[in-house]
């Protein structure tokens, strides 16, 4: 289980033997089953996660109850409320299993004395919330700017693997339609 991430993060920091396996040393196994939940609103998160094997969804709800799908995550991503995680207040949102899950967390306190012992990975967790960052930019400018069929396009060629793990309802919440017009747009592409 240990060896995804370990490949995950030598991609991009070097690391000697013995920095990989303190590393290794501090993450936490955690199972989450199908229809479970890693986070409620409420917690105070106090891990990310790395997604080694299945598949999640983080939402909230809003004052009527109605569910706005913010992020998927599967295999080689990373998940958590993160305003909770890096700011220690209660979470917003739901992350829930859409599949059985085999994830590694790492703590937030822990992740810290890291940084100072092996530097490399603040570089490392700088570079993953760039990332991030600029692909939650351009998903808000691909709302902003592109019709219902371009983003449904687009949501397809980024994450082909993901768009066959999930129901329809679930893409049409993340890309800010009613299923019946994810429905409509995929018959007219076919």
């Amino acid at each position: 289980m240990k060896s995804k991430i370990l490949s995950h993060v030598l991609e991009i920091i070097d690391l000697t033997k013995n920095q990989q396996d303190e590393f290794l040393s501090i993450l936490n196994e955690k199972t989450v089953t199908k229809k479970s939940f890693l986070v409620k609103p409420g917690d105070i998160v106090t891990e990310e996660f790395y997604v080694v094997e299945g598949c999640l969804v983080a939402y909230y709800l809003d004052e009527l109850g109605n569910k706005h799908i913010l992020q998927f995550a599967v295999e080689d991503w990373w998940i958590s409320d993160f305003e909770s995680f890096f700011n220690q207040v209660p979470a917003k949102l739901y992350i829930e299993a859409i599949e059985d899950c085999k994830l590694l967390g790492i703590n937030k306190e822990v992740l810290e004395v890291l940084y100072q012992r092996i530097p490399q990975f603040e570089r490392f967790f700088r570079i993953k919330t760039t990332k991030a960052f600029v692909s939650l930019r351009c998903r808000i400018l691909s709302t902003l700017q592109k019709s219902a069929k371009e983003r449904y396009l687009e949501f397809c060629k980024d994450y082909p693997d993901i768009e066959k793990r999930l129901a329809n309802y679930q893409i049409a919440n993340y890309l800010g339609l009613k299923p019946e017009s994810l429905s409509r747009i995929r018959k007219e592409l076919v």
